[in-house]
């Protein structure tokens, strides 16, 4: 039987993602109004003209693109392995809680260092999350013949 538990915290991750998506359109158009970009100004990406707080959303909306697809992809196999287990639901949602740390801190205040803090802390969740998947899928895998 397959535990959905561990969906939920991809649930999560994939709504986080989209309130941070959302940012970007809010950040651009309030550029706009104030006239300090204009549709030139992203058609490459963004020029230098593209003030900070307008990139910093489009970045962080990537940044939740890149290494959290190692995340779905690890809660997925541990759904389909029908193995999860306490500590790796418990790993998946601290996983999910630095992420979102991650973003409100690049988003806020934006200090590198409790940036760096909380992004090297999902980073080694998600290391832990795969090591158990590993362990529990090669301690239940047939000997070979």
């Amino acid at each position: 039987m397959h535990n959905l538990a561990i969906l939920y915290p991809i649930f999560a991750l994939v709504l986080w993602t989209c309130v941070v998506l959302l940012q970007i359109p809010i950040a651009r158009f309030r550029s706009a109004a104030r006239r300090e970009t204009g549709p030139g100004d992203y058609r490459y990406g963004e020029s230098a003209a593209v003030p900070p707080y307008v990139s910093l959303p489009n970045r962080n909306y990537m940044n939740l693109l890149e290494i959290p697809v190692l995340f779905y992809v690890g809660c997925l196999l541990i759904y389909v392995t029908a193995i999860p287990s306490p500590a790796m639901l418990a790993l998946a949602w601290a996983y999910v809680l630095a992420r979102v740390v991650h973003s409100l801190i690049h988003l806020s205040y934006n200090n590198v260092m409790h940036r760096l803090a909380a992004f090297a802390l999902s980073n080694l969740l998600l290391i832990a999350l795969w090591v158990l998947a590993a362990v529990q899928v090669f301690s239940a895998a047939p000997a070979a013949a």
